[in-house]
C-alpha cells in the first residue's frame, strides 16, 4: 500500500503508482489493475482558470486517506493499492489525483477503486477554490 497527500506537485506520476502495484509480491494473484487519474476540468458552466486545492491539515488528510484505503484492502480481495492526492494551484489538465488498484477479479477491483474515489471526495476535507471567468466558487469536500 501506498498512499500519500502532498504539496510536492508531479513528485509522483501514475507510472509510479503502476510499477508499486505491480511490484506487489501478491501480483501474481492478480488478474487486474485499475487505474484513475483526476484533472482539473478547464470548462463546466464557465472556463477554468486555475484552481487552489487546500486542506487545513495535510497530516490528518494523509492519515484520513490512510485509513479509507486501509477499510478498502479490508472490504474488497484486492492485493494492493497506490495513491496520491495532490494539494496546492493547479491549471487546466493538470493532475490533482491518481488511484491504482491491484486485484484479482475485474468486479471487486473496478468497486474498489470507485470506493476509493468517492470516499476522498466526500471524506477528506478538501477544499477547491475555483477561479473561472465568471468569478470565484468554493466547494468544499463533498462538492
Amino acid at each position: 500500500m501506498m498512499v500519500m497527500v502532498t504539496d510536492e506537485k508531479e513528485a509522483f506520476r501514475m507510472d509510479d503508482l503502476l510499477e508499486h502495484v505491480k511490484k506487489s509480491p501478491y501480483l501474481d494473484e492478480c488478474g487486474a489493475v485499475f487505474t484513475f487519474e483526476g484533472i482539473v476540468r478547464g470548462v463546466d458552466d464557465e472556463r477554468t482558470e486555475k484552481l487552489i486545492l487546500t486542506t487545513p491539515d495535510i497530516e490528518k488528510a494523509q492519515r484520513e486517506l490512510e485509513g479509507i484505503v486501509k477499510d478498502v484492502m479490508e472490504k474488497y480481495p484486492v492485493r494492493d493499492v497506490a495513491v496520491v492526492h495532490y494539494v496546492g494551484e493547479f491549471y487546466v489538465s493538470e493532475t490533482l489525483f491518481m488511484v491504482a488498484v491491484a486485484g484479482p477479479h475485474r468486479g471487486e477491483t473496478l468497486e474498489a477503486l470507485q470506493e476509493i474515489i468517492e470516499r476522498t471526495k466526500y471524506e477528506i476535507d478538501f477544499k477547491k477554490e475555483e477561479y473561472t471567468t465568471g468569478g470565484r466558487n468554493v466547494i468544499m469536500s463533498g462538492g
